[in-house]
């Protein structure tokens, strides 16, 4: 059987597994007897590249077959700065597994950065997890968070830029219809601090991700990076999420309704 190597996000974890992409977003989702749900978001990664710090020796001796021959689901290589000690080349498609299993794969492109001035909120995942609205759009965003120079910073980031609607542009007048973020009033004084003190570039809104990343919030797609690589995985529109995904849209709409 062919194995897979998978950078899990949420927790931030490499995995080896039997299962091809789709049947592992399944299983690390709700299980083997769908009697557990949650939300997962994992990259593929290039089984052929090369580690000093992972145990890639171990696969192949613990990602074997059952006795019965069903796959191995996962083997748990490393939980501890994963991201970090990736070569980002080494990164294939990402995956956004709804919290009822089903899984979109998307391939990443070339960010082409707007050119209109607006106020940015970010989710970032690995391997921190606040969320952060700034004045910097995604690309400058990575290297300001991922520069030493900074009192702090880390070195490389998966994150991915969130809906602000009319907030971007005015966050002082415009409303927060359709925006379902805890703590509203608090997000607004801090875009509009941004405003106010354009030579701060971020603050935090919420110190870590306490919940599951709303996919029907996500404004543009996801990122990853580091000073030297930039990655983007675009979000797909609209447009193709009720036509080619609708089954995935449909359960990402549905998901954490309440929150």
């Amino acid at each position: 059987m062919k194995t897979y190597l998978y950078l899990s996000l949420l927790p931030e974890s490499l995995v080896a597994s039997m299962l091809p992409p789709e049947e592992f977003g399944n299983y690390y989702a709700v299980g083997t007897k769908k009697r557990t749900r949650g939300q997962a978001i994992f990259f593929e990664i290039d089984p052929d590249f090369k580690s000093d710090y992972f145990p890639l020796q171990d696969i192949e001796k613990r990602c074997v077959p059952h006795p019965d021959g069903q796959p191995k689901r996962s083997v748990y290589l490393s939980i501890y700065r994963v991201l970090e000690h990736l070569p980002l080349s080494a990164l294939k498609n990402l995956y956004l597994v709804t919290d009822d299993g089903r899984v979109l794969s998307i391939e990443k492109q070339e960010y082409q950065p707007e050119q209109d001035k607006q106020l940015h909120l970010y989710q970032e995942t690995t391997p921190v997890s606040p969320r952060i609205a700034s004045n910097l759009n995604p690309l400058d965003f990575c290297h300001y968070v991922t520069d030493t120079a900074q009192p702090v910073s880390v070195p490389k980031l998966v994150f991915t830029e969130l809906q602000l609607n009319g907030l971007a542009t005015d966050p002082i007048k415009a409303t927060t219809d359709n925006l379902p973020y805890p703590n509203i009033d608090h997000l607004r004084d801090c875009l509009v601090g941004l405003q106010e003190h354009p030579e701060k570039p971020t603050k935090t809104v919420i110190r870590y991700m306490f919940r599951d990343i709303l996919y029907r919030t996500v404004k543009n797609g996801f990122f990853v990076g580091s000073q030297k690589e930039f990655f983007f995985y675009p979000f797909p529109s609209l447009k193709e999420l009720e036509g080619k995904h609708y089954a995935w849209w449909r359960s990402a709409l549905t998901q954490g309704f309440g929150f």
